[in-house]
This record gives structure tokens, C-alpha cells and sequence, in this order.
């Protein structure tokens, strides 16, 4: 019986409890369900784990726990006094997603420990899946406990090469874990061989200090978390009296990057399921950016919207104001006059824009949310607006992680939904609180990032989750700096993210020169044939598959929406023979294929070839790709 078939899996516990604080048990081992993983848990001589992936060890003899501020150690000294085991095999479909259902299928121990040097309660739970291993603390003290440091440690068997960003939106360069000299990003990536990669990372970061990787200069081969101190440096964490969960932190394997891509959906397996009852305000879809923050800029917008099938417009900074001033006040329509001399009648084009169905979002700066959040959420909403860009958001230490998500919960109870700015990386809190939608965290088109760039974050950023990639089609920088016109339509299908800005710096016909804002919008959005790409793209998924790919190098990404199949393929550093027999497409089923690929040949602006072709599930397809260049394919069942 079959996941699917069977949602209301029951979980099956089964606790083993042990009488005596000193028991004889020292060491715990956890498999996953198809026996690929193996997670070991020493606490004999101290408190360590360690594991295995196909039989190869992936993380080494490792430290667990944390330092306090006042000198403890935790856990130091322990006993294992119970544990407790459980399976579920269960799935369930999220509201939109890379995929219409997903599987939740894992193994589990709860290990209840005692402390001869500290009074509380506190237990180490480890889920083996077959996309990966998770483990957190579960934390219970009658009082706060102010956490230093965190001594989770994860050693690899090699000097493996990692790919590494010292900040979410900056460049990932790949190099020897000896060389680094940077605290990294998460998801981390690492390759210990040419058969054997891991990522680390963390999900359900709700309330606690930012994790990301630091070397340890003492241990070959290590990585210690590095936990994100408060102001002032300050000790990072407290912890509330009571009962408290931690964090997860995961490793996961594969034979290649395309697998481990594959399984992020293990990040969301480890969040709360959706706490939203009625969802039904929550619509993903494609976005235009407004620049000009005018009336007329804004109706043309909606106008280019209805007629290319996008579904939202979105406000960017200074309609408010300057988004950098703290005076600058989001309950009003002031628009700032070094970005634009308006006007600009907000109203009026929300209203115009409900009328056409088409949804308006609103960029507001954290100087405003921080102070006037309570306001601004039911002012919008009141107003018709659907959605806000959360802007500049203040990440990292638990004071400011613990207040996003606080922003987001409150943008749910009014219904409206979230994308957030800058530096924020996803860890699965989209499961529990759909609304927000996709964030940046990505070095996205506005660092003019070649493919070669782009391709890297693929396979390492994308891990985490959503990705918006603030995507230009027609701006200079598409060829003069990144790629081609065909890898930014590839780009629509291999980064994932319900909301999709497609036209970053585009501006549309009827829409006045842009004087001041952001970025380059200086070109009108042209009606050539391409167009009709951006037109059928959708943004969510039934089904997605990794096919092939390495950082840097290439990908192509298969996904199905509906009854048609999207394909993007990019080529990086290197030419890009692409060979790909089309078994993904459903049997006994011919389609349409039309192909958008690069041609300089072509006297033409953006040098793209549209061709349409007869393929079936068995047909090979094959397209060699410029370096740097790309490859979309909309697959569309013939009609008998």
C-alpha cells in the first residue's frame, strides 16, 4: 500500500523505558526505511553521533550539544534513561509546491537524557528518512536558559571540497574545507567524492539563533555550528522555562547533486503541518514590478498582466516614501520624489486592477513594519491589497527570527501574503504558514549573475526552498552579463518559487519613463513571439524531476503541471550536450513540443528560435547548448 493510498497511516510507537538513571545503554543506532542511513549515538565516553550513507561514512565521530552562559555544558555527563521509537509512513499535499503530494516517510528515536550537572530534561529526537537524517533538542527547565554556543559539530571522513557563500545573496565559490576562512551559509554542500555529495543545514528555524558553518581550526575536516549572536554580542539564545524544541539540523546524501536537489522536500517534512484553515486567499502566480510609481505606470501594468496571463503587480519601494528613512510612514501614499514625481492614485489602481482580477502587492521596508506592522496589515488589507514584499528584513539572531515569523503569522490572520526581501533563507516555514509564499536569499538577476553562478545556486540555495530570483527578460544585463534570453526562460522552470517575478526591470506599453527607483527600466517590454513562454508557465508543480546536472556546469529540470510537462535546461562554464530520452512524459501520449532556444543567427532582439515538434515518452531529445546559454520546452498533449 502505497503512501498515497494510505494518508491515515496510523504511527506505530513503540517506547522502551528504562528504569534506572545509570543504565547499561550507551550507544543508539537509527536506520532509515530503505536502510541507506545510519545514525549512531555514543554516550559512553561523550555525547556524539555519527553516519553512515550506502554503507560509506558521511559524517564522522561528532559532538553534540551546547555551552550556557553561565559555563555549563549540555548535556555533560549523561545517562540515557529512556527512549522512545517510532515509524510513519504517511503523505499530504500542501497547498501549492514543487510537487501535489508529498511523501513523509521516516524512522525515529526520542533519547531522554540525564544530566549529573544540570537539573532539567532534555532529549535528543533523530528522524531517519530515505531523503535524509534530522536531529534536535528537546529542551525542558523551570527557568530561561541563555544558550553561548552551540557545539554541534559535523566532521567529514575527507577534506571535502564545499560549495560556500559568506552571506545569502553573495557569490558561492567552491574550494577545500581547509581553505575556508569564511563562517558559510546554509545549505552547505559538499562533495566527498565523485559518487558520494552531502548537504547540511537547518529546517524549522521559528524562534531561535540563525545556524550557519564555521571551520574548526583544531580538527581536520570540521564544521562546527556557528550560532548568530543578538546586539551587542550578546549570548544568542535564550531558551523559555518550560519545554522548548530546538532547531533541526540535517545531513543529506546522494550519488550526485541532481539527488540530494531532489529531496528538499525534507526541509518541509520537518516543519508543522499548515496552520491556516482557510487557505483560500493564498494564490500563487506571476508578478510585473511596477517602478514608476504613477497612476499610468501602474493601469499599464495591469492592462500587460490581464493580457499575458500574470497575476499580480507589485508597488516597489517608494510608494510610501523614502524606504530608509525611519519618518517615512507605510499608512500613507507619499511617494518618494528622488524615485519618481507620480502621481500616483494607489487606490485607484487597486481597485482597477480587483476589477480585471488582477492582485496587487505592496514592497514596505523593515523601518515601517518594525513600527507600525499592527497598522499597516489591516490598513492594506481594508485597501485590497493582497500581498506585501516584506523589505530589508533584519535576520540572524533569535530577536529578529522570532519577529519575521511573528510578521508572517500576523500577514495570515489578515489574509495576506508574504514575500520576503533580501537576506532571508527559507527552512520549511511555508508548510506551516503558506502564505509566505517565496523569499529572496539568493544572489538573484539583480546581481547580473551568469549562468554559470546561477547553476551553482541551483543545486545549493535551492536546497532550503523558494527562490525569488527577481527573473528580467529584456533589461541589457541579460546579455551583456549573465546568459541568453532562452536560459532566462529556463530559469522560470529550474528555480522554484509560487510567485514568480518575470519582468524585474521591464517596463510595459503605456507606462511612463522611469526618473528614478531601482535598477535599469529604461526599455519597454516589446509583443514579440516569447512572449507566449511567459504566457503558459506556471509557477507550481505536480511533479518535478532533477534529471541531471552539476554546480556551474549544466542542468535540465523536468516539471508537470496539469497535463504539460516544462523543461529548462542551462548551460554554465561549458557547452551543454543535452541528450534526454522523454520517459517522464505519460505513455500513449503524443505532445507538441515547442522549443524556445538561442540562435545568433537569428536577425531577431532577443535571438530566440521557436520550433514545435511531434515527441512521445519514448523519443530522444537532443540539443546541444552554448556555454552560457539555455533551453526551454513546453510539452503539450495532441488532442487524438
Amino acid at each position: 500500500m502505497t503512501p498515497l493510498k494510505n494518508k491515515l497511516l496510523l504511527i506505530f510507537i513503540l517506547a522502551l523505558s528504562i528504569a534506572s538513571c545509570k543504565s547499561n545503554i550507551d550507544k543508539v543506532k537509527l536506520s532509515s526505511p530503505d536502510n541507506l542511513y545510519t545514525f549512531k549515538l555514543d554516550v559512553k565516553d561523550d555525547f556524539a553521533y555519527s553516519m553512515n550513507w550506502n554503507g560509506i561514512p558521511i559524517i564522522e565521530k561528532s559532538a553534540l550539544g551546547f555551552i550556557l552562559h553561565d559555563g555549563t555544558i549540555l548535556p555533560e555527563s549523561v545517562t540515557i534513561v529512556k527512549i522512545e521509537k517510532a515509524s510513519n509512513n504517511t503523505s499530504w499535499k500542501p497547498v501549492y509546491g514543487e510537487q501535489s503530494v508529498y511523501t513523509d516517510h521516516y524512522n525515529e528515536i526520542v533519547v531522554y537524557l540525564k544530566s549529573t550537572d544540570w537539573q532539567g530534561e532534555i532529549a535528543l529526537r533523530v528522524r531517519a528518512y530515505n531523503e535524509g537524517v534530522a536531529f534536535r533538542y528537546e529542551i525542558n527547565s523551570n527557568e530561561d536558559l541563555q544558550i553561548d554556543k552551540e557545539l554541534t559539530e559535523f566532521i567529514y571522513p575527507v577534506d571535502a571540497h564545499v560549495w560556500v557563500s559568506a552571506a545569502a545573496q553573495s557569490e558561492i565559490k567552491r574550494q577545500r574545507l581547509s581553505e575556508l576562512s569564511i563562517i558559510a551559509e546554509r545549505p552547505l554542500l559538499a562533495e566527498l567524492s565523485d559518487s558520494v555529495f552531502t548537504a547540511i543545514g537547518e529546517a524549522a528555524l521559528v524562534d531561535f539563533a540563525r545556524m550557519k558553518f564555521e571551520k574548526d581550526e583544531t580538527k581536520a575536516n570540521t564544521l562546527l555550528a556557528s550560532l548568530e549572536k543578538g546586539d551587542k554580542n550578546q549570548y544568542p539564545v535564550v531558551v523559555p522555562k518550560g519545554g522548548y524544541n530546538t532547531p533541526w539540523r540535517y545531513v543529506m546524501a546522494g550519488k550526485n547533486t541532481a539527488q540530494i536537489l531532489q529531496n528538499n522536500y525534507l526541509l518541509l517534512n520537518l516543519n508543522e503541518a499548515n496552520k491556516i484553515t482557510d487557505a483560500s486567499f493564498i494564490k500563487p502566480g506571476k508578478v510585473i514590478r511596477e517602478v514608476t510609481l504613477t497612476t499610468q505606470g501602474g493601469i499599464a501594468c495591469v492592462d500587460f498582466a490581464v493580457k499575458h496571463n500574470l497575476q499580480y503587480v507589485e508597488f516597489d519601494a517608494g510608494w510610501y516614501g523614502n524606504e530608509y528613512d525611519d519618518a517615512s510612514d507605510a499608512t500613507t501614499v507619499t511617494v518618494d520624489p528622488k524615485r519618481s514625481p507620480g502621481p500616483l492614485d494607489l487606490q485607484r489602481v487597486i481597485d482597477y486592477a480587483k476589477d480585471k482580477g488582477i492582485g496587487i502587492i505592496l514592497y514596505v521596508n523593515r523601518r515601517a513594519l518594525e513600527k507600525q506592522l499592527n497598522e499597516v496589515l489591516p490598513l492594506l488589507k481594508s485597501c485590497g491589497v493582497v500581498g506585501l514584499k516584506y523589505g530589508f528584513v533584519n535576520v540572524g539572531p533569535q530577536k529578529w527570527t522570532s519577529w519575521l515569523h511573528e510578521a508572517v503569522r500576523k500577514a495570515a490572520e489578515h489574509e495576506l501574503m508574504v514575500d520576503v526581501h533580501d537576506e532571508y533563507r527559507p527552512t520549511g516555514y511555508s508548510r506551516t504558514y503558506p502564505n509566505l509564499m517565496t523569499q529572496e536569499g539568493i544572489r538573484g538577476d539583480e546581481e547580473s549573475t551568469p549562468n554559470d553562478g546561477v547553476i551553482t545556486t541551483i543545486f545549493t540555495r535551492m536546497i532550503a526552498g523558494a527562490g525569488d530570483q527577481t527573473n528580467c527578460y529584456f533589461a541589457p544585463r541579460v546579455t551583456e552579463k549573465m546568459g541568453s534570453h532562452a536560459s532566462q526562460m529556463a530559469k522560470a522552470i529550474c528555480i522554484y518559487s509560487p510567485w514568480q517575478f518575470l519582468f524585474w526591470y521591464d517596463r510595459p506599453a503605456g507606462a511612463p519613463s522611469r526618473t528614478g527607483g531601482a535598477g535599469g527600466a529604461e526599455g519597454t517590454i516589446p509583443e514579440i513571439d516569447d512572449l507566449q513562454f511567459f504566457d503558459d508557465v506556471p509557477t507550481v508543480w505536480d511533479e518535478t524531476k532533477i534529471i541531471e546536472g552539476s554546480p556551474g556546469k549544466y542542468v535540465s529540470i523536468a516539471r508537470k503541471n496539469g497535463e504539460k510537462w516544462y523543461l529548462g535546461a542551462i548551460a554554465g562554464t561549458e557547452e551543454y550536450n543535452l541528450s534526454l530520452k522523454l520517459d517522464f512524459l505519460d505513455e500513449n501520449t503524443t505532445y507538441k513540443a515547442t522549443v524556445f532556444s538561442d540562435d545568433k543567427s537569428l536577425n531577431t532582439r532577443t535571438n530566440v528560435r521557436i520550433e514545435d515538434m511531434e515527441v512521445n515518452s519514448k523519443t530522444v531529445f537532443k540539443e546541444n547548448i552554448l556555454n552560457q546559454n539555455g533551453l526551454a520546452v513546453i510539452f503539450s498533449p495532441v488532442e487524438n
